[in-house]
C-alpha cells in the first residue's frame, strides 16, 4: 500500500463514517500529507505502517522550527493522530506511534466579544431602505439569537423553522441535528424579510428551501456573510476583529452572564463536551471587577 492508498481510504472514513465537512476532511488530509512530504524531503522513504514515535517527534521539530505557531502545531498533532487512531482501529497497523506524541502547550485564548450597546449600534447601522437591508437585519437578530454557526446559518432552511413552538432545527457540525429556541425579535426579523423581499425574488432551482438568499435567488457564502459583518462593524465604528463567529460568542457569553446554566448554553450551541462551553465562564471578567469593587473593603 503507497501512502496514497491510505488517504483515499482515510478520506472515505473522514467524509462517509465521521460525515466531516468538506473543509474539515481537507484539513485533516493536509496534515498527513504534510508528515508524508516531511518523510518523502529527509530521505526517510517509510509506509505509514512503518513510521515510529522518534519519526513523529523529528516531524513536530521540524514543523516547528518551521515557524508554525503552537496552536498550528497542535492542531497538526492531533490531526496525525486521529490518522493514526484509524489505522489501527482498521487493522491496518499493529501499534499506534503516535500514542505517547506530546502536543505543543497552546493556551486558551479568549474570544472576542461584543457588548449588547455594539450589537444594537451594528444592527442599527444597516441601510434597511436597500432590499437586503431587511435579509442582513434578519441575519445578524438571527446569528445573536440563536448562536448559530456561519455554516449553520447559511445553510438553514425554512422548513426547518418552527416559529409556533419557538424553535429553529439546525444541522451542525458531523451532520448533527439539534433544536435552537428562537427569540420574538429574530422571528419578527425573518418573517419581515420573508414576506417583503424573499418572496418576491426569482429563486434559483434547487434553492427554494434556502432561507437566506443572495440577489440571484441563490445560497449566500460564507465569505458574504464574513463581508457584510466587517462593512457594518466598519460602519458602525467598532474597531475589535470580530466575525460572524464573534455573534456566537456574543449569545453565549450574555446568557452566561444573566445566569444560563452551562449545560443549556452547551445544548443550544451544539458542543460536544462541555469544557468547550466553560470558556465562557472565564469572560465575564468585567462583572467580576466591578463586584470586587463594591463589596470588597477595599474596592
Amino acid at each position: 500500500m503507497k501512502w496514497e492508498t491510505y488517504l483515499r481510504s482515510y478520506h472515505a472514513f473522514l467524509k462517509l463514517e465521521k460525515s466531516l465537512s468538506a473543509h474539515s476532511v481537507e484539513a485533516y488530509l493536509h496534515d498527513v500529507k504534510l508528515l508524508s512530504k516531511y518523510l518523502n524531503d529527509s530521505g526517510q522513504e517509510l509506509l505509514p505502517s512503518a513510521v515510529q514515535l522518534h519519526h513523529l517527534q523529528a516531524f513536530l521539530k521540524w514543523i516547528m522550527e518551521s515557524g508554525m505557531t503552537s496552536r498550528s502545531q497542535a492542531r497538526i498533532t492531533s490531526g496525525i493522530r486521529s490518522f493514526y487512531r484509524y489505522l489501527q482501529a482498521e487493522n491496518l497497523i499493529l501499534k499506534d506511534p503516535s500514542e505517547l506524541l506530546e502536543s505543543p502547550k497552546v493556551g486558551r485564548k479568549l474570544p472576542v466579544v461584543l457588548s449588547i450597546a455594539e450589537i444594537d449600534s451594528l444592527i442599527s447601522a444597516i441601510d434597511l431602505s436597500q432590499p437586503e437591508g431587511e435579509r442582513n437585519k434578519a441575519i445578524l437578530e438571527t446569528l445573536y439569537g440563536c448562536g448559530l454557526r456561519v455554516s449553520e446559518l447559511i445553510d438553514l432552511r425554512i422548513s426547518c423553522l418552527h416559529f409556533r413552538e419557538g424553535f429553529i432545527r439546525v444541522i451542525g457540525k458531523g451532520n448533527k441535528e439539534r433544536l435552537v429556541p428562537v427569540g420574538g425579535i429574530a422571528q419578527k426579523q425573518i418573517r419581515r424579510y420573508m414576506d417583503s423581499v424573499r418572496k418576491l425574488q426569482q429563486i434559483m432551482r434547487g434553492h427554494e428551501d434556502i432561507l437566506f438568499l443572495n440577489r440571484r435567488g441563490s445560497k449566500l457564502t460564507r465569505a458574504m456573510i464574513f463581508t457584510i459583518v466587517k462593512e457594518l462593524a466598519d460602519k458602525a465604528g467598532i474597531h475589535k476583529n470580530i466575525s460572524p463567529h464573534t455573534f456566537r460568542h456574543s449569545f453565549a457569553t450574555h446568557l452566561v452572564e444573566g445566569g444560563a446554566d452551562l449545560r443549556a448554553v452547551q445544548e443550544m450551541l451544539g458542543h460536544e463536551s462541555i469544557t468547550t462551553t466553560e470558556i465562557y465562564t472565564h469572560l465575564d471578567r468585567e462583572y467580576l471587577r466591578s463586584t470586587i469593587i463594591q463589596y470588597h473593603p477595599r474596592g
